[in-house]
């Protein structure tokens, strides 16, 4: 059996029993019932996730994905792709955002080559190259399905590493210029929705730029005709590799009973992608926040995920789930470090709901 069906036969319901107790106790605690919104919704969330009502997240995790893409020879992107290892070298050095953010959630970044068209050897970066780069799947599929496979079981492997290793809380990170283009074929092979709603400016281009780039996607898929009831037949396509480590990375997490934060519109994908493998990993996700790429939105929709977000964000790398993980951590806390009616001597029946 491979890795990847080995993984998707593991993943189970959330623990229903363990979402009632950790319900019930959100109800004794000295606050009127629902006061503390999503935080209450995520502490019984995790509750399910993990089996027990009281959870820490100490050891926290942003796996950053990296990878090129083919089809930035059809000019769809403002940047080359050579910034994507100078990138991953940023990450090494901590000079990126989600580095920033990381330390500031108190949480280690994980930068892995998973298809950078660039030779790197860096100790601090994890060598899990399936290829170099997707090809142009403006010519033809982006990659073999057989490569599709190997990229998601990468993912798995990573998952599976970092929760040997004790880690409590994973996140989606990604870097590889020209990859909102993969991420927009993707929804609108998966999902049929309209391209003119669906497609946003990536990094920034104009609208001539713009109006290409949906041209190439459409085309693209016209003349791949990637099957939706086959998400892996769509990922090989028109997807990337950093997608497919990613989606890879949540249903490896699903499958040990881990919560996995999801980033912004490209981490989104690849939850989509996920989810549509293995419907039952879409309750180990946690949506950090909606970004201003039209397609996140749509994507959350699909996956019926609500952000607790709002934040104007497009940069992707892991930012937007780096900040969620510190509203997590706080929703593990309120559960276990808030007292309840009994222990604080409050009588239940004063405090009421403005």
């Amino acid at each position: 059996m491979g890795l990847l069906q080995e993984a998707l036969e593991n993943i189970k319901p959330l623990d229903a029993g363990a979402m009632k107790a950790a319900a019930e106790r959100q109800d004794q605690l000295t606050k009127p019932a629902g006061s503390l919104g999503v935080l209450e919704e995520i502490s019984i969330k995790l509750a399910g996730i993990t089996g027990s009502v009281m959870n820490e997240v100490d050891m926290k995790t942003i796996v950053v994905m990296a990878g090129d893409h083919g089809v930035t020879d059809e000019g769809v992107s403002a940047f080359p792709k050579e910034v994507t290892p100078q990138m991953v070298m940023n990450f090494v050095h901590g000079g990126a955002a989600i580095n920033v953010l990381a330390r500031h959630a108190g949480a280690r970044v994980v930068v892995v080559d998973i298809g950078v068209d660039a030779q790197i050897d860096n100790p601090h970066v994890l060598s899990m190259k399936v290829k170099n780069g997707t090809d142009n799947f403006a010519k033809g599929p982006a990659m073999t399905r057989d490569e599709a496979i190997r990229a998601l079981e990468v993912g798995i492997e990573i998952a599976y590493k970092e929760i040997d290793s004790g880690v409590k809380l994973l996140a989606t990170g990604d870097m590889g210029i020209g990859n909102t283009t993969p991420s927009s074929a993707i929804l609108l092979a998966l999902t049929g929705r309209p391209v003119d709603g669906l497609v946003g400016r990536g990094t920034g281009i104009g609208n001539g730029d713009l109006d290409h780039k949906r041209k190439v996607i459409t085309d693209a898929i016209d003349m791949l005709h990637p099957d939706k009831n086959d998400p892996i037949d769509v990922l090989a396509k028109v997807g990337g590799l950093e997608i497919a480590g990613l989606a890879g990375l949540i249903i490896g997490a699903a499958s040990r009973r881990v919560p996995v934060i999801i980033d912004g519109f490209i981490s989104s994908a690849a939850a989509l992608m996920a989810g549509r493998i293995s419907p039952q990993s879409i309750d180990y996700m946690i949506a950090s926040h909606v970004s201003v790429e039209p397609g996140h939105r749509l994507i959350l929709e699909e996956l019926g995920l609500n952000p607790m977000l709002h934040m104007d964000m497009r940069l992707g790398e892991g930012t937007g789930a780096a900040l969620a993980m510190t509203l997590v951590e706080a929703a593990t806390k309120i559960i276990k470090e808030m007292a309840t009616f009994a222990e604080a001597g409050v009588s239940d029946r004063e405090l009421k709901i403005d």
